[in-house]
């Protein structure tokens, strides 16, 4: 099978050009591939002939798309509508990732598919509209929504390190760190949402699908975890997503019901514990 990844030197394509070995790996960057680019895409997606396109490129520096609302909307928006035209004028099945940002956070149960999103944020808006772009475009396609992502790549997009290598970077240089208490999510290995969505592929359940690590924290657990893991000795402070002040609003409980992909045969994640192991091992 021939596979198309954009976004393929950020975490989850890092991941997903690694599981992917058995298949034939088309990786396009934003210098390859401009998803905001409609004639680009095309050109592109006729020239490579895939048969599944991956999704991965996003513009996810959260508080600074406050700030960018064209871009915004251009990259996580207008990009997967693109690839969703092309991908239906050649018959390529799509494969959009989104995020837990498209809910309020006001729920007090995980998430399922068909719960009503409402995003706080220029960026979760943004990715909502990506999702509705898709679906009224091109049936064979694939919404998976996930939270907290981390992995090994920390790609050339400029966002930075993830949250553990932050936290630990913050640890060592400072002896403590200020983290939210009451954000709370799962946070999800790219390296097992690779291996989660290489499971999707060759399928015709297409749909959304909610896929995370099992289990859930706040962003203040997971600080305190990954310190007793790596033993590293440093204080970890908590405070409020108010209190803290970031410029885009964060819904505060986004955990996400995986029972919908569950029930076309793919198994349960592992705990957000062990997926955090298995990063620290690999370190």
């Amino acid at each position: 099978m021939r596979i198309l990844i954009t976004g393929a030197s950020g975490q989850l394509g890092t991941d997903l050009s690694r599981v992917l070995t058995a298949h034939h790996v088309i990786s396009c960057n934003h210098g390859d591939l401009d998803v905001t680019d409609a004639d680009q895409v095309r050109t592109v997606l006729g020239e490579s002939h895939p048969d599944v396109v991956i999704n991965t490129a996003a513009y996810h520096k959260v508080d600074e798309c406050e700030s960018f609302p064209e871009k915004t909307f251009a990259v996580n928006a207008i990009g997967p509508r693109n690839l969703a035209q092309a991908c239906r004028d050649a018959a390529i099945t799509l494969i959009h990732i989104s995020t837990n940002f498209v809910f309020d956070g006001c729920a007090t149960q995980p998430y399922k598919e068909e719960d009503l999103p409402r995003p706080l944020s220029v960026y979760g808006a943004a990715k909502l509209s990506g999702e509705h772009l898709v679906r009224s475009t091109w049936n064979r396609h694939f919404l998976i929504r996930t939270t907290g992502l981390y992995g090994h790549s920390i790609g050339t997009g400029g966002k930075g390190p993830n949250f553990i290598e932050l936290m630990i970077k913050l640890g060592t240089e400072r002896g403590q760190v200020t983290v939210v208490k009451d954000q709370v999510m799962s946070p999800t290995s790219t390296a097992d949402l690779a291996q989660a969505i290489s499971k999707l592929l060759g399928s015709d359940a297409y749909g959304t699908y909610h896929i995370t690590n099992s289990g859930y924290c706040s962003y203040l657990d997971f600080a305190r975890k990954i310190y007793e893991k790596t033993g590293l000795d440093a204080e970890v402070k908590a405070t409020t997503t108010a209190a803290y002040g970031a410029p885009a609003a964060r819904p505060l409980y986004t955990v996400l019901d995986n029972s919908r992909v569950q029930s076309i045969g793919i198994s349960a994640l592992q705990s957000w514990e062990d997926a955090l192991d298995s990063y620290l091992e690999k370190r």
